[in-house]
């Protein structure tokens, strides 16, 4: 996950080197517009979920929307200078997620266009649903993050000394892979186990190996 710091005078800057939803970019291009975006924005911060936090905060029944406001809020802490954030919201009521985020935060932010006196010094935060399509310094941010997560990626197939593709669940190399490695405790640990994907992969294979006793 990643947070973008841009000035008003340079958002224009973002949009003219071609920043946008970093879905619609080639790996390449992304990798081109990180360097770009470095020399835009002052600030850049980066906040990486490990597997294990996720599959912790799952057997707690803590949702990974909550997990991202958790790590939202601490990034939004930590940028030195902002008057307005814009979050690319994963909840289905977009301005929920905002809201919860705002609970988080220890710096004193408001969500929505209400402003009270005691708000006058706080930050205002703008949740909606595809804001990484809508706005500029959310496309970068969402370029950083890719990018970064790009690397991670290419990091553990070093590690692991196999390709495991994008780590999607609508690559099927990455389904392959997790398949055969269902028991390689040095890749397991690497996985989200608590996640749909997973549950099917062990139901089909499961199902594979009962087959094959039959």
């Amino acid at each position: 996950m990643a947070v973008v710091a841009v000035k008003k005078s340079s958002e224009r800057r973002l949009s003219s080197i071609g920043v946008r939803d970093s879905k619609m970019l080639t790996k390449e291009r992304r990798i081109k517009l990180y360097s770009e975006i470095q020399k835009i924005c002052p600030e850049i911060l980066v906040s990486k979920i490990q597997p294990e936090e996720i599959n912790e905060a799952m057997s707690k029944r803590i949702s990974l929307n909550e997990l991202e406001a958790v790590h939202f809020a601490k990034l939004i802490d930590q940028l030195k200078s902002v008057d307005k954030v814009y979050l690319d919201s994963p909840d289905v009521i977009q301005e929920r997620f905002g809201i919860r985020v705002k609970e988080l935060c220890r710096r004193q932010i408001y969500v929505g266009s209400r402003r009270s006196k005691e708000y006058e010094k706080a930050v205002k935060v703008i949740s909606e649903h595809k804001a990484d399509a809508r706005y500029p310094v959310v496309s970068a941010a969402s370029i950083i993050a890719k990018t970064i997560r790009d690397r991670e990626i290419k990091a553990l197939e070093r590690k692991l000394r196999f390709k495991i593709g994008s780590g999607y669940p609508s690559d099927s190399r990455t389904i392959e892979v997790i398949r055969k490695n269902l028991r390689n405790t040095t890749f397991s640990e690497h996985l989200r186990t608590r996640w749909s994907t997973m549950d099917r992969i062990r139901q089909s294979s499961l199902m594979a190996f009962a087959s094959a006793n039959d």
